[in-house]
């Protein structure tokens, strides 16, 4: 059901049995459903992560904990809405190293004194091959996570859908990541295995964000759908 207001223009979440949302359409309201928990693998990393994550905010020494406090309320986020909102210190701590431990990266302890957030450049192009099983990553060489030792590009990936499909909000698997260098920046285009088993005429979605060095994290570039190619 869409649903027009003068009182309501904007909402998100649940409440009760009435989950709202929206789309390119508009916004609507719909019956609130359980998800199911498949418990796989890779959310079961997940949930470690952000355990391991909140465990080690009290570990940290008041000073790295205050550079976090600091950065994050320098440094607003985007909520599902499209507005800005201000973490805590602890919920940027982890928002920024959970991406680093998904790509094996090691976790930045002291807050970043650069406030803000890189930026991504949109992706020139992005494809999808069966017959190889590969992504072929294009990318701005000229991004600031390219020319920095200890920086990458980490790579997302839908699980393949129906041609029929045009939407997708997640999850995305980690497929791989592109290393920055300060003397030898990586060249277009890089190619990384598919984490799924992808078939000609199928859509994929992928979304990537660069991992800076500092532990800043870039806005992120969702793109799709993709119709995986043969060759």
């Amino acid at each position: 059901m869409l649903y027009k207001s003068n009182m309501i223009t904007q909402a998100s979440g649940s409440i009760g049995g009435i989950t709202a949302s929206r789309n390119r359409g508009g916004m609507y309201f719909r019956a609130r459903t359980v998800p199911t928990n498949p418990n796989t693998s890779f959310q079961a990393d997940i949930r470690q992560a952000f355990s391991a994550l909140s465990a080690g905010w009290s570990s940290l020494t008041a000073e790295q904990r205050a550079a976090w406090r600091l950065y994050a309320e320098n440094s607003p986020v985007i909520n599902s809405l499209g507005d800005p909102i201000k973490l805590s210190g602890q919920q940027m701590f982890i928002r920024c190293n959970v991406a680093r431990l998904q790509a094996e990266m090691p976790i930045v302890p002291s807050g970043p004194t650069t406030f803000g957030v890189s930026n991504l450049s949109p992706v020139p192009n992005f494809e999808v091959t069966e017959s190889t099983q590969n992504l072929d990553v294009d990318f701005s060489e000229t991004d600031e996570w390219a020319g920095q030792n200890g920086s990458n590009l980490l790579v997302y990936i839908s699980r393949p859908v129906s041609p029929a499909t045009n939407f997708f909000k997640g999850p995305f698997r980690f497929a791989g990541l592109i290393e920055g260098d300060a003397v030898s920046p990586p060249s277009p285009i890089v190619q990384i295995t598919a984490p799924f088993v992808v078939t000609t005429g199928q859509h994929v979605f992928a979304r990537l964000i660069a991992a800076l060095a500092d532990g800043r994290l870039s806005n992120e570039r969702i793109i799709g759908p993709l119709e995986v190619v043969m060759a």
